[in-house]
């Protein structure tokens, strides 16, 4: 799956909550997935700078193309307005690390279904 993961991003230290989003999107890595961490536009912002707005525009052209949304906890518009429209988009909404299941997992589902239909199909 690829993973958006919403969070704090100018509310509090700054710094530390791209630092928290890079983490997150490891342990979603080794989860097996793709983690998106629109964060690192931080680093693109101190080098061509753009409006919230602007920002906002590009986060949810790239949320509507992932599977997922890791929520991390605290307050922020941004992501609350993020986990809003993923809901909306039908996406998979998980609040903590722990929710996220390992592709393994999410494979054998997937095969299940598929299995299913396919039996449906031929019977």
């Amino acid at each position: 799956m690829l993973i958006y993961i919403a969070g704090p991003y100018t509310k509090g230290d700054t710094a530390g909550n791209v630092r928290r989003a890079c983490l997150a999107g490891a342990q979603i890595l080794k989860k097996g997935h793709t983690p998106f961490i629109p964060h690192l536009s931080h680093f693109w912002h101190l080098i061509s700078p753009k409006s919230w707005e602007t920002w906002l525009k590009i986060d949810f052209t790239l949320l509507d193309r992932c599977d997922a949304l890791l929520r991390l906890d605290g307050e922020s518009k941004g992501a609350e307005a993020e986990e809003i429209a993923a809901s909306g988009l039908g996406k998979f909404i998980y609040h903590s690390l722990d929710e996220v299941p390992n592709e393994r997992t999410v494979r054998s589902a997937i095969d299940k279904e598929e299995m299913k239909c396919l039996l449906k199909w031929v019977i």
